[in-house]
């Protein structure tokens, strides 16, 4: 598949139904699944008033903070503070949480994933470059500065995706203080030939 681009500004926010929020989303894997049926799936969040979090039963979360006062969640076994910006925090979310505003509103990355078709990861690169070999479900959100990736650049508040196609190239910050959030995703079909890790002498 080919390499798709997007701005946070272009995407369309959808208002949660419950009136506290609203989403972007930035990747819903398969094309076209929907809600229901998503494999893996990517969103910026608007957090703008205190209410019960979304349950996605089956399915294995990871969230961090991109700009405003961050949130408290808890609720079985949970209690985490998500307050410092791009520092992931990975939760089920079969788990019934109640979240509430540390200090305003606030914007969130997420990235989730079925349990049992695959993982997710998410990662944050700050100044640094990263040699992508192969990597066949990617998407890479600039946060501050300019970045390049092979010969696509792009900036604060935009991005990239590809998904299906193995791709390698170079991904390079454009300065020190350059900050992007890489979301991964292995179907478990490419999980399961994966060759063993080597083996850990105690």
């Amino acid at each position: 598949m080919s390499l798709h681009r997007f701005t946070l500004g272009g995407v369309p926010a959808t208002p949660w139904k419950n009136g506290g929020g609203s989403t972007r989303e930035l990747l819903c894997w398969p094309l076209g699944a929907g809600l229901e049926h998503f494999d893996w799936r990517v969103s910026v969040a608007t957090i703008a008033a205190d209410g019960p979090f979304s349950r996605f039963p089956g399915i294995d979360r990871h969230i961090l903070l991109l700009e405003g006062g961050g949130v408290h969640l808890q609720g079985e076994g949970i209690d985490h503070r998500l307050a410092t910006p791009l520092q992931p925090f990975a939760f089920s979310g079969d788990a019934a949480l109640h979240c509430t505003r540390l200090n305003g509103t606030s914007t969130d990355f997420n990235a989730m994933a079925r349990r049992g078709r695959g993982s997710a990861t998410v990662r944050v690169l700050q100044g640094e470059s990263w040699a992508l070999d192969g990597a066949t479900h990617l998407l890479l959100l600039a946060v501050r500065g300019h970045w390049r990736l092979g010969d696509e650049a792009f900036a604060a508040g935009s991005g990239v995706w590809w998904a299906g196609t193995p791709r390698s190239a170079h991904l390079v910050p454009g300065g020190g203080d350059a900050q992007l959030v890489a979301a991964g995703w292995q179907p478990a079909a490419l999980a399961s030939k994966s060759p063993p890790a080597p083996a850990q002498q105690a």
